[in-house]
């Protein structure tokens, strides 16, 4: 079974105020155990990224790794958020291949680390 997405603010707020678990460069991954399911969350803000294409891209990319990733167990519900801007002089468009790999690659070390501290 995949994971199912957050969407009410009351549960995005419930797993933020639990603590940041795991970080990147870019991210942090918040983490609030147990869950009736495993569930995951995207916040990307404006401040870290200014179009909203980018935001598009980057919850894209969060959904899509977390939908196959081996989560553990017990279910949690997991928020993933953007807290620093990419260097948009290194990327030539906010859709680019490259951001897109950029984001894919830091995504997957923030879970990786995730996975290694539960």
């Amino acid at each position: 079974m995949g994971v199912i997405r957050i969407t009410q603010k009351t549960d995005f707020d419930a797993v933020m105020d639990a603590g940041v678990h795991a970080t990147t460069p870019h991210f942090a991954l918040h983490i609030k155990t147990p869950s009736a399911h495993n569930r995951i969350g995207a916040v990307v803000p404006k401040r870290w990224a200014k179009r909203a294409v980018t935001r598009n891209a980057i919850r894209r990319q969060i959904y899509a790794l977390a939908a196959f990733c081996q989560w553990p167990q017990p279910a949690s519900d997991r928020v993933v958020r953007l807290r620093k801007a990419f260097d948009t002089s290194a990327f030539s468009s906010a859709s680019s291949v490259a951001l897109k790999s950029a984001v894919r690659t830091e995504l997957q070390l923030l879970f990786d680390k995730a996975h290694h501290t539960t």
